[in-house]
């Protein structure tokens, strides 16, 4: 790399501490603002003692949330992953069956799979919206799917392909409407991990609202955070009970008798988490908002340059989660990684591939043109929301 490239990286990190206002402190990724009701709000959950899972808080942060997503019902748990796990249960993936999803997320993604028993068929990603590609499901689908009468398999391991889960990259909705009509053609359910895109829109629609099951997630990186929380929605009245029932370690309604009938997980979420997720959902306009605002300040600086921003799609609207930009090359990244970092301005490169790592490694992928591509150039910049 050349003096201009540093020169550029220099420039680039002038104008993040001039956004934030800090000439020589760590600014970091993406923390959380509480500009709201939260003190209020834990103070009420300490003064109720309702401090666990049951409380007035977690009922009115699954109302709120039913109310967000455009769903007819939303489940209150403990975080993102076992919010996907539960819902991939809930759409029937079981031990031993295979699950199309993307290479290019967080590990979590794999992860809630794998807690099925169950293992992650890798395929790539569309380059515009970083996530799942339609393409490259009906490709795969069309060299291996078997339709049956009970659903689809794969006809050349035998096993049952359950259920498809797309996830939208850092609140960049993916073509969420093309991957439900070519699963519902194959039989396969598709649920939605849509733990980045909180707020985020796809041809007018919540994301998270397409699928079988939404699924959210409130980590304190989050757009909204309750600490540590996820989310599960859904239009299926049915599912929304099981979900519940599920996560609430399986329990059968009764005044006093511990009656559990089947296999469930300790998932609630208490009151305390719901407490601060009610507060913060109750400023969510006024973060996309503010991320909009900053989000056309980097559109600003990076036009014309060799790094480009990443923007919305047309028919999408995006929450903006983390921002990114895309370098040229692996050396450019590397070396705007490399400045930035050490000048205390927090960037990340985007995830590693899940079929790198040691225990995905011997699952299904495919060629991962786009998603190479990809890895070799997103980095995120910082995307907290400015008071």
């Amino acid at each position: 790399m050349n003096s201009l490239d540093n020169k550029k990286n220099s420039n680039t990190i002038k104008f993040i501490r001039d956004i934030y206002s800090s000439k020589d402190d760590f600014i970091p990724l993406h923390e959380p603002r509480f500009v709201g009701n939260e003190k209020k709000y834990l103070l009420d959950t300490i003064d109720s003692t309702f401090v666990s899972s049951v409380g007035a808080y977690v009922n009115r942060f699954e109302d709120m949330m039913q109310r967000l997503t455009q769903t007819k019902k939303a489940i209150a748990v403990v975080n993102g992953t076992s919010g996907i796990q539960v819902a991939l249960r809930l759409v029937g993936v079981k031990d031993g069956d295979e699950v199309l999803t993307q290479a290019l997320t967080f590990v979590a993604t794999a992860n809630a799979i794998a807690y099925n028993g169950a293992k992650p068929v890798f395929l790539d990603v569309d380059l515009d919206t970083m996530g799942l590609s339609p393409g490259a499901i009906q490709h795969f689908l069309e060299e291996h799917g078997d339709l049956r009468e009970y659903g689809c398999y794969n006809k050349k391991t035998g096993n049952k392909i359950s259920a498809c889960l797309p996830m939208h990259t850092f609140g960049f909705p993916a073509r969420i409407d093309e991957i439900i009509r070519i699963c519902n053609i194959w039989k396969i359910p598709v649920v939605e991990d849509a733990a980045e895109s909180l707020g985020s829109e796809y041809k007018s629609q919540p994301t998270g609202s397409f699928g079988e099951v939404g699924v959210f997630s409130f980590n304190g990186n989050k757009i909204v955070t309750s600490g540590g929380g996820g989310a599960i929605v859904t239009n299926n009245a049915a599912l929304g009970i099981k979900a519940k029932y599920l996560t609430t370690t399986a329990k059968q309604p009764h005044a006093y008798e511990y009656v559990h009938d089947e296999l469930g997980y300790n998932y609630r979420m208490p009151n305390l988490n719901a407490a601060l997720a009610c507060a913060q959902l109750e400023k969510l306009n006024w973060f996309l908002e503010k991320k909009r605002e900053l989000a056309k300040k980097y559109e600003e600086f990076f036009k014309g340059a060799d790094v480009k921003f990443r923007t919305e799609l047309p028919e999408t609207k995006a929450n903006y989660w983390l921002m990114c930009v895309e370098l040229e090359n692996r050396n450019a990244r590397d070396l705007f990684l490399k400045e930035t970092n050490e000048a205390k301005v927090m960037t990340r490169p985007i995830w590693e591939l899940m079929y790198k790592l040691p225990m995905y490694q011997d699952c299904f992928k495919d060629e991962q043109v786009n998603a190479k591509f990809l890895v070799d150039r997103i980095v995120n910049i910082p995307s907290s929301v400015k008071n």
